[in-house]
């Protein structure tokens, strides 16, 4: 409850019959930050183990705009939709600043040692800003879908005041919010 916080994504891993984990994309009550757990399946297949790790962290300013679906990609990798951290108009200029990893589309590796790694071919690996960014320049990538026959990547991103706007999501693209 409370507009758009609280638990926002869920995603098993691609080897979960194997390995038993999932992830999830929950704003933390304290703060309201987003925050990217791991979870593991118990004994009891219909419950999760408690203990959480947390993967990845990202202050949110305000109350909206969190995104908020995360999915793994056919490349394995787990994809995170990230709002531009709320407010009318993007008044920080989030999802244009590469140094922030609000307003993106990023991709991680996380079946490295914690928190996460980094996918070499990522388009900002290696350059300045933010080296999860697979795009950039979104308002708020709150869902997506992968093609199971193309594999293309298509976002619904939250207009502001008009309309909406449905991506073709492509590494390294900026979507000019």
């Amino acid at each position: 409850t409370g507009g758009e916080r609280g638990l926002l994504g869920l995603a098993f891993h691609p080897q979960y019959s194997k390995n038993g984990r999932f992830f999830v994309n929950y704003t933390r009550a304290q703060d309201g930050a987003t925050v990217i757990a791991e979870y593991h399946v118990s004994s009891d297949p219909a419950r999760a183990e408690p203990q959480e790790t947390i993967r990845l962290v990202i202050p949110q300013p305000y109350s909206n705009h969190n995104g908020g679906m995360i999915a793994f990609g056919p490349d394995a990798f787990l994809y995170i939709g990230t709002g531009d951290g709320g407010a009318g108009g993007d008044p920080e200029n989030r999802a244009q600043d590469r140094k922030s990893l609000l307003g993106k589309l990023l991709r991680i590796d996380v079946d490295g040692p914690p928190p996460y790694r980094i996918p070499a071919d990522n388009p900002f690996a290696g350059q300045p800003g933010q080296p999860e960014i697979f795009a950039l320049g979104l308002r708020n990538p709150w869902r997506f879908s992968f093609d199971r026959k193309t594999g293309e990547l298509w976002a619904g991103d939250v207009g502001q005041n008009l309309w909406e706007e449905i991506d073709l999501i492509a590494k390294g693209n900026n979507y000019g919010w």
